[in-house]
């Protein structure tokens, strides 16, 4: 055998054992989360019904029962999150890719961004407990929004940029070429071409704080009650405010069959949002403009 011959049979080995272990790696992930997903549905599914989204949870012990409150109260979370984190993420992003390019102010920001994203979620609830917490002397949904928008900011910003840079050199030159301003510009042609991309970015971010706990337990922590309004004790700005995950997380480690299946319950749903809101960001991906 000739030592070329020798090569070509290494490499040909070489490449067999790539695949087969690459093989084995993604059937044994698929394996592990179909499993996972097997048994939320399993143990879960039975205690989705009508009283599951319209009734607050029950009494220790007690039957029947649902988590409204909670279900509530993350939606209201979540979007006040997306409300503060997603504009200024996008912001962000266009000063990055469009103004400070390479610039120096534009390399700490893109650090902080990066540093930002691998900052622990429970790290990131300290911080808003003692900035709005111990501030404000109680707890609210507002100080949840605010560190979850604090996690979804750089996720915003960094895959916003990625994606205005996908964006052809020559649509900004032709814009500005007919005299357009460069905000115009900016705005008008070079976002809107990157728009499904920054649609994509913005829900990414949305799943990314999807099922945080640890930032919750310190600022919104936990009410098995309606909220009745945006101040006061029982609103939004004034007190505790339901939500998903610290629901389950108390609920779960319960010794209530009921609260346990409630909790699956919960967790079904958080599954079932998430994953949908991944094949919406595959779909709209597969269809964009950049």
């Amino acid at each position: 055998m000739t030592p070329r011959h020798r090569s070509v049979v290494r490499r040909r080995v070489t490449d067999i054992t790539v695949k087969v272990v690459a093989w084995i790696s993604a059937s044994f992930g698929i394996a592990v989360l179909a499993l996972i997903l097997y048994m939320v549905v399993q143990r879960g599914i039975g205690a989705i019904n009508w009283h599951f989204f319209t009734q607050v949870p029950p009494n220790p012990g007690g039957g029947g029962g649902g988590l409204g409150p909670a279900i509530v109260g993350t939606l209201l979370i979540t979007f006040m999150a997306a409300l503060m984190g997603i504009p200024l993420g996008f912001l962000a992003a266009v000063y990055l890719a469009e103004f400070g390019r390479d610039g120096r102010m534009a390399t700490a920001i893109r650090l902080v961004a990066n540093v930002m994203m691998g900052v622990p979620s429970i790290v990131v609830g300290v911080f808003a407990y003692g900035l709005l917490v111990l501030s404000l002397h109680h707890y609210s949904g507002f100080a949840g929004s605010a560190a979850l928008a604090f996690i979804m900011l750089p996720v915003m910003a960094r895959t916003a940029e990625d994606i205005l840079n996908l964006v052809p050199n020559e649509l900004r030159e032709s814009a500005l070429a007919l005299g357009a301003p460069r905000w115009k510009a900016t705005l008008g042609v070079v976002c809107r071409a990157a728009r499904t991309g920054l649609l994509t970015g913005g829900i990414l971010a949305v799943v990314r704080v999807g099922g945080e706990t640890a930032p919750l337990l310190f600022t919104a922590l936990n009410s098995p009650y309606w909220l009745t309004g945006l101040l006061g004790p029982s609103g939004f700005f004034g007190g505790p405010t339901g939500n998903l995950t610290v629901t389950m997380y108390n609920f779960a480690q319960s010794p209530y069959q009921n609260w346990n299946n409630l909790a699956w319950g919960g967790a079904l749903l958080i599954m079932i949002a998430v994953l949908g809101m991944n094949i919406l960001v595959r779909v709209l991906f597969q269809r964009g403009d950049a």
